[in-house]
């Protein structure tokens, strides 16, 4: 049984997210190691906040160490919320951007010590250039089944639960993050300037993932409602709603399947979907908020 399930768990891997995770990973370390950190400016969550650490700690905690260190807790934790094929895919994207990280600082002859080896010291341009490319690395992880930072993940599971959205989880920790770095630093410019970087990488990965901070609704009109309804349901151990429709053009008889789901499950979601009814019709919309009425 449990060697059937192992078989496929792995069967549900595929080649295609491993490379494009491992793209991700490296797009996002190039874009910290080359444009943000020689300027001592600061990523978002927790990449930001390794970023910090290595610069206050002593020089063998490096940035690399802090990512893993920091994010596999966060992504183990919400295993159970997120799924085991995420939570994989997560960690790999991490281990990734860590070892990326490691070798453009330390293995590559490139010097990243004290300025940007492309844009040197100005600020506005790391600041840019820095926040698009990790915005790319981080939405590209998002859009293939995993994630750069185990921030997101904390925001997907506690958001609701404090009366906000992700969106305003991550932007809370984010502004303390860099209230702390101006502290720390005894400089307001740096911060600042992370900002900048913040707003580069956030509207980067909305434009590559369609969405950041808000739920998805999926209509999905199948002739299969019970085989779609009990899978979703059994994937994601929340229930579906039913609503029995007339097709306009053909008179036909069909079931709308309405189903919320976040932003890192889309992909997984459509999938099921795909397998059971290949001709289902799927529209999906953002939702700015997820609540039951008698809370």
């Amino acid at each position: 049984m449990i060697k059937n399930s192992v078989k496929l768990f792995f069967s549900k891997i595929k080649l295609k997210n491993i490379l494009m995770l491992t793209v991700a990973g490296m797009i996002n370390a190039f874009g910290i190691t080359v444009f943000l950190a020689p300027v001592n400016l600061y990523d978002s969550g927790i990449s930001g906040t390794s970023m910090l650490l290595g610069q206050v700690t002593p020089e063998y905690l490096t940035l690399s160490i802090f990512l893993i260190v920091l994010n596999l807790p966060l992504f183990i934790y919400g295993l159970k919320k997120q799924g085991k094929l995420f939570t994989l895919y997560a960690i790999y994207t991490v281990v990734i951007y860590s070892v990326s990280a490691w070798l453009i600082t330390d293995v590559i002859p490139i010097d990243v010590a004290t300025k940007s080896p492309l844009a040197g010291e100005d600020l506005i341009l790391c600041a840019l250039f820095g926040g698009v490319i990790s915005g790319i690395g981080s939405g590209l992880a998002v859009r293939f089944g995993g994630a750069m930072d185990g921030i997101e993940v904390m925001a997907v599971i506690f958001a609701k639960r404090l009366g906000i959205t992700v969106g305003t989880f991550v932007m809370i920790y984010n502004v303390v993050l860099y209230v702390i770095a101006g502290i720390v630093m005894g400089s307001w410019i740096l911060p600042l300037y992370s900002i900048v970087t913040y707003y580069a990488g956030l509207k980067t990965i909305d434009f590559i993932v369609e969405g950041l901070d808000r739920s998805k609704a999926a209509m999905i009109v199948t002739t299969l409602p019970d085989e779609v309804c009990t899978e979703l349901s059994r994937e994601f151990e929340c229930g579906a709603t039913r609503i029995e429709a007339t097709g306009s053009y053909s008179g036909e008889a069909r079931t709308i399947v309405y189903f919320v789901v976040n932003r890192f499950q889309i992909g997984k979601m459509k999938a099921i979907v795909r397998e059971i009814d290949r001709k289902a019709y799927i529209t999906i919309t953002e939702v700015a908020d997820v609540f039951r009425a008698n809370r």
